[in-house]
This record gives C-alpha cells, structure tokens and sequence, in this order.
C-alpha cells in the first residue's frame, strides 16, 4: 500500500528588514535606558575652556557652545525621543481604537458624533495642533506626549473603525449576534483580535511621525527646553553655529535620522510579516 505524504504547510520566515529595523531600535532603546550611566562626561557640565572642540579622541562628538560633551548629551537625550514616539503611539491607540470601535457597532448620531469630532481634528496641520496645545501650558515631556498622541488619535480611530465595519459584516460576526452575545462581548472577543494587525503596522509607521513630530516642536521652542538635550532642540540650538562648528547639529540630526529610519524599516517589515501578500511586491 502506497503511503501519501500530506504537503506541510510553509513557515513563514520572518522578513528581514523586521529584524534590522527592531535590531536598531533595541539597541537605541539600550542606549537611552542606559543613558548618562555610560556618558564619558556629565551632559549637562560647563567646561568654558573647551568650547567649539571638534571631535576627537577625548570628545567623539566634539563640543559645544559652553564646552559640553555632544556624545554625552545625544545619549542622555534619547530617551526623549523614544518616550514621544512610544509614548504618544500608546496614547492614539488608547484612544483611537475604543473609540473606532464604538463607531462601528453603534452606527447612526454616535457615529456621526464621533467621526465628525475626528474629522476636525484631522483638518489641522500636525505641527499647528501640536503648537495651540503646548502654547497654553507650561512646557514638559508629558505635556508634549499628550500633544503628539492627540495628532494621530484620528487617524486611529478611522483606521479602526473601517476595518471593523468589515469585519461586521463577516459570518463568525454573525454567528455570535445569532448565540446572543452582546456588544461588548462581540466587540472584544471578535472583532479586536482580527482587527489588530493592521493597527499594529499602522502603530508601527506612527511612532516614526510622532518622533519627528516631537522632534519639531522642541526645535520650535515649544517641547523641551534648556538645558534638555532632546535632539530637536540640540538641532535647533546649533543653527547659529553652523559655520562655526557645524558637528552639534549634525550628530544629533544623524542619530533621529538613524532613529527614524529604523523605526520605518521595522514597521514596514512587520507590515509584510503580517500581510504575507506583500512579500516580494513593492508599496507602491
């Protein structure tokens, strides 16, 4: 008797800009969790006699205007960037994905309610939202988290809510409602877990624009302030000095490039990690 071998079915491998990208995203996050721990010199120390040295042995990353370690201070201020971007993501998702939700399953003057709120605050401009709710309180870190997360809060809530109404209309959706179950159960059981995976790879390209977002609003005076080392207000800090020692802007400026790329490289791996289909054909 012959013996038939059943075909088995084929792994998918993961895709390797995920492993890069999620690569350089850890090692920054070691970085910053580490911080000023392993910074040669305190970030925050004059040393007047040492003002404008280029990079060097001493100073990998030169100084700056009141003598201060650059390397020091990029490493104690990337914490700033990653508690933005992570920080303001978790924020939209809180948010945005209840409210998605509700908007789906409560059709009609919720929906409406909810979608038109959303629609006016996807109107503005990022950078002019993020600068009328940082314009009327005190400057902080937290203060700029809430800015930011508030941005992509729409964005979210759209996302969520399309692919929820897709997945309404589906028959294991269908055979729930027909068992009785109610909506939150409907919600949370059938509905969250199938709807995650393209609001994690949307999560995934927000933290990118969240820290760039972040980024702009201290260069614009408006996030972190003096003596913070957040990268966008050592860029920002470093523009009358360009002539003259151009390395304080640019190793800030080359590491949120690092940072950001990498975050984009990770989302788009786990964009197609997750969505075999898109394996092997470009975005675009």
């Amino acid at each position: 008797m012959t013996s038939v071998a059943l075909a088995q079915p084929r792994r998918q491998s993961v895709p390797r800009g995920l492993l890069i990208g999620a690569g350089i995203v850890l090692t920054i996050a070691l970085l910053a969790a580490l911080g000023s721990s392993i910074a040669p010199y305190d970030p925050t120390a004059f040393a007047v006699r040492e003002r404008f040295c280029p990079p060097s042995g001493l100073h990998w990353f030169g100084t700056d205007e009141f003598g201060r370690d650059v390397l020091s201070r990029v490493l104690s201020g990337a914490h700033y960037s990653l508690a933005i971007g992570f920080g303001a993501t978790a924020m939209s998702l809180a948010l945005g994905v209840p409210l998605g939700l509700l908007a789906a399953f409560h059709r009609g003057a919720f929906e409406g309610i909810i979608m038109r709120m959303m629609d006016l605050l996807i109107a503005l401009p990022p950078i002019l939202f993020g600068l009328l709710v940082l314009a009327v309180t005190p400057a902080a870190l937290w203060k700029t988290i809430v800015a930011v997360g508030l941005v992509y809060v729409p964005i979210l809530t759209r996302l969520t809510r399309s692919v929820a109404l897709g997945l309404l209309q589906e028959n294991f959706v269908q055979a729930a409602r027909a068992r009785g179950e109610g909506a939150v159960s409907i919600l949370v059981r059938e509905i969250l877990p199938n709807a995650w995976p393209p609001i994690i790879v949307e999560s995934g390209l927000r933290i990118t624009f969240a820290v760039l977002l972040g980024s702009s609003l201290s260069f614009l005076g408006l996030g972190a302030q003096p003596p913070s080392s957040e990268w966008g207000l050592m860029i920002s800090e470093s523009r009358q000095f360009i002539d003259q020692a151009p390395w304080i802007g640019l190793a800030p400026g080359l590491c949120l490039c690092v940072l950001l790329v990498s975050v984009n490289i990770f989302g788009e791996g786990l964009r197609a990690w997750l969505d075999p289909r898109l394996i092997g054909r470009s975005r675009g």
